[in-house]
This record gives structure tokens, sequence and C-alpha cells, in this order.
């Protein structure tokens, strides 16, 4: 067991505490059937999970922060006349959501594997993938992580520019909540607005595998990661500027609403591309650039550099730099604004 690992009764114990109200380590113990000094062990470590516990003598133990859990019943409600769309699961904790349910998807066959509309969010995700074999860090009751399977008709050369409209119906999401300043970063970045000007910070993430024929069907698995809160632990981890939904909603909106409003717009932008691919998206995700008409510089994975002005995206959902040596455009690449 790793040390990112919640064992089963410091679970049970977290879900107790959850309310935010002091519970005694007798009465804990007594609920779960064991000493007291086996809910001293289960707390002892719950810091380096992002949970602040206070110990008062005589009252017991109590959540600074309660933890707002993930239920799929109030993700369901939250869906009201959507949630037919989805079969959901929360899992506690697990590697990678996007692993396991990439091997859920099991065969292509229309009779075999979970079916299109999957999701599984994890509260506590200890092995988080983004792009280019990044590490996602999340923290419990402060991130949102899940991932959704999709089936398409179509084949994976029909699929360019998926995580682009994936990224517009997140930004979509986001508005609907009244997040202020949302921008899109290509490939597949959610970026927040911070305090200083001209300052903009990570908020989450995309991470889409597929599987399937060139010609089709494909199933695809969209993994998502948004920050909800960024505790002071979890920001030490992260090696960029990071941002929080809380820092840029006036009122923050339940993981559970959060989750279904993503899902949502997910399923209306997905139908959408399933019937005419990305170039329906390819205006709007330009108004939500964060580099658009402006001087960047595009790092290929090869070591070499090309600099020029963004101009946008094309029908694929390519980068198109206006170069020196003219309009160029790119499948792949870290990009970076010049100052």
């Amino acid at each position: 067991m790793t040390k990112d690992t919640i064992q089963a009764r410091t679970w049970q114990l977290l879900n107790i505490l959850a309310d935010g109200e002091f519970h005694s380590g007798e009465v804990l113990a007594e609920r779960l059937g064991v000493s007291r000094a086996s809910v001293f062990n289960a707390l002892a470590d719950v810091a380096q999970h992002g949970v602040e516990l206070q110990r008062i003598r005589g009252r017991g133990y109590r959540l600074a922060r309660p933890w707002q859990r993930l239920e799929r019943e109030e993700v369901l409600r939250w869906l009201g006349e959507a949630a037919g769309q989805f079969d959901i699961g929360i899992l506690s904790q697990a590697a990678s959501s996007n692993t396991l349910l990439l091997q859920r998807a099991g065969p292509l066959a229309a009779n075999g594997g979970a079916p299109s509309g999957s999701v599984l969010a994890v509260e506590l995700q200890t092995a988080g993938r983004g792009r280019m074999g990044r590490a996602w860090r999340s923290g419990l009751g402060c991130t949102l992580t899940f991932s959704l399977l999709w089936r398409f008709d179509c084949g994976l050369n029909a699929l360019s520019g998926l995580s682009l409209a994936v990224g517009v119906a997140i930004a979509r999401a986001l508005d609907g909540l009244g997040a202020r300043e949302v921008r899109l970063k290509w490939p597949n970045d959610i970026l927040a607005g911070q305090s200083k000007p001209g300052k903009w910070a990570k908020l989450g993430g995309v991470l889409i595998e597929a599987q399937g024929d060139m010609l089709g069907p494909s199933a695809v698995v969209i993994g998502i990661g948004l920050n909800c809160s960024l505790p002071d632990h979890l920001a030490e981890r992260i090696d960029q500027p990071a941002g929080a939904l809380d820092e840029i909603c006036r009122d923050m909106p339940t993981r559970n609403r959060l989750l279904a409003a993503v899902l949502r717009e997910l399923a209306d932008a997905l139908r959408q591309f399933a019937q005419g691919g990305f170039a329906a998206f390819g205006g709007e995700w330009e108004r939500y650039h964060i580099h658009q008409d402006q001087p960047v510089q595009l790092r290929m994975a090869d070591g070499s550099v090309a600099t020029g002005i963004a101009r946008g995206v094309g029908a694929n959902g390519e980068l198109r730099l206006e170069t020196a040596q003219g309009m160029r455009q790119f499948n792949s690449g870290e990009v970076g604004g010049l100052r």
C-alpha cells in the first residue's frame, strides 16, 4: 500500500467526519467496532492527503473544512432530465480513472464493454496522468477528477480536434456556473485569470485516450481534472502556476453540481462533434483562446521550436502560426507566450 493510498478504516472515519461536527474517539471507535487507539492510528496521517483535522481533548475529532463528498444521487438530481444519458460510478480512490474506464470499455462491438456515457469519478486519484506523461496532482475534496466513455461510429482519423471541443464544453459549463475569465490554452488546458492583470493559472486539463479502427467504430475515454480549491499542500506539489474555481466563482458550486454541469455540456458537444467534427467549434474555441493573435513559442517533442503569431486553429484543431516563413499549422507541441 503506497503512502498516497488511504486505508479502508480511514475512509470510514472520514465519511463520519464529513459533517464537520466533533466526534469523540470513543464514539468513533464504537461505531466502527474498534479500539480508540485504532481510531487514532487511522487518522494519524490524513494531513498528507490534504485533510486538516482538529483534535481537541474532551471533544474529539473534527475536520477543519467539512469534506464535500461526491454522491451519485446528488449528481443525478442536478442532471435532471439529462440523467438517463449517463451511467455514473464513484470510487473512493483509484490510481487513474482513465485507466480503469479504458479497461471497462472492452470490445468495440455494440454489445460489449461499458456503455457510451459511462462515468467514473474518483475522490482521490493517486496516479493521475496529464499530457506527455505528466502527473496530475489532486487532493481529497479539493479537486474534481473523472473520466467519461463515449462511443463514436466514426474511426479514429475523424476524431482530430476532439480535445479542443471538450475544452469548449468545459468552458461553457464554467461560464454557466458564473466562473469569471475562463480561457483555453492549446490544445487541452483550462486556464483562469488571477488577481494580477495578465496573469493566468492552470485550472484544469483534459486527457483523451482512444481505441478503435481508422474506419470505425471507436471508443474514447475523456479524462478531466479541475481544481475546486487549492490548499497549500496541493499548490506546493504543482510545478506551474495553478488556480482554482473558488477563486473565480462568486458562488462556488458543489462538486456534485459541477460534475453534472460539465457532463451536460460534454454530452451536447460530443453529439455535435459526431455530426460535424471540430469545424463547428473553431470560432468559439478562438474566443476562449488565451494566445489568440499573440506572439507565442511552440516547442516540439524533438526539441525544435517555432515562433509566430497565434492565429487560432484549423478545421481539425491544428494550431495556426503566422511565422516569418508564412502561415504554418501544427498538430502537437507545447505553447508558451512571448513577452
